[in-house]
């Protein structure tokens, strides 16, 4: 089973700018396609954006070209740096392979945009 621990959130300005960093355990980690996904409160958990093994990337549509997603495979790590933040994207974002184990997912990390 792989678990996932996520970091890097907190509270910033519309605007600006936060990376989150995941941490995962597990020998299958070079070979999964990570994803980092958000749940806003009262929506459904969405995708934001994944990453190949080898570093195919793919976004939302909402988050092109502001956000960027990355690995670490040495260190089964995946990163997802984020920019021009909007108040709409507050919530709590959480990293899993996709498509998702279900009883991989971690606490996630807040993040808070404030108007």
């Amino acid at each position: 089973q792989v678990q996932l621990v996520e970091s890097g959130g907190g509270l910033v300005q519309a605007g600006g700018s936060l990376r989150l960093s995941c941490a995962a355990s597990g020998s299958i980690f070079n070979i999964m396609v990570m994803g980092w996904y958000r749940q806003a409160p009262g929506q459904q958990r969405e995708l934001v954006a994944s990453i190949t093994p080898d570093g195919r990337k793919n976004y939302a549509d909402s988050v092109k070209g502001r956000f960027d997603i990355s690995r670490d495979n040495g260190k089964n790590t995946v990163f997802l740096q984020m920019t021009s933040l909007r108040p709409e994207e507050t919530a709590v974002y959480y990293c899993n392979a996709k498509p998702a184990f279900i009883n991989s997912w971690g606490q996630g990390t807040q993040v808070t945009v404030s108007s």
